[in-house]
């Protein structure tokens, strides 16, 4: 039996864990989308275009949407195990997008979309929507992972619940952009 005491220590070493990382969390959610923006400005002067990255980043989008789907099945069938180590492999092929999506804007210029009428309303407002939501998620993820890391499940869930839906929604609707403008990208 856990007494009182016991208790309350691990609530404040989990407070604690939640205090030492939501510097890094404001930080990052700050920085990313910053960084990224900066990446329309700031080009690598003579660099050879890494025009063979787009695809490879949708596909790791796609493998995250997968991650995701399949880790949240583990979780419901009582593998916690399983889903921590795949929401880890998530987040890691979320990083890895991060730094070859940088790469790729880093050293090519950017792709107009070509599509016209309709499709090019639907178009814009995937992107727009998937741009938005992949800003919101750089907290919402840290966040939630960070509840995990502390054992303050039942704070995990109720934020997992949100941001599973928008990061699933953005890991699809980058393989959703790549697929729209692809037949635009020069080779």
């Amino acid at each position: 039996m856990t007494d009182v005491s016991s208790v309350d220590d691990m609530k404040a070493n989990s407070s604690e864990i939640e205090k030492k990382y939501n510097k890094w969390i404001i930080l990052l959610s700050v920085v990313i989308p910053v960084a990224v923006a900066l990446l329309f400005v700031v080009k690598i002067p003579n660099a050879t275009p890494l025009s063979f990255l787009p695809p490879i980043y949708a596909t790791i989008n796609g493998i995250t949407a997968i991650l995701l789907v399949v880790a949240v099945l583990a979780v419901k069938n009582g593998k916690r195990k399983l889903h921590e180590l795949l929401m880890k492999c998530a987040i890691g092929c979320s990083l890895l997008f991060l730094v070859m999506y940088i790469a790729y804007h880093m050293t090519s210029e950017s792709t107009a979309f070509g599509g016209e009428g309709n499709i090019r309303y639907v178009y814009y407002f995937i992107l727009l929507t998937h741009i938005l939501l992949s800003i919101a998620i750089i907290p919402l993820v840290l966040i939630t992972y960070v509840r995990a890391l502390a054992a303050r499940f039942d704070k995990h869930r109720k934020i997992a619940k949100i941001t599973f839906p928008l990061w699933l929604y953005v890991a699809v609707t980058g393989v959703i952009v790549y697929l729209m403008i692809s037949p635009y990208y020069i080779h």
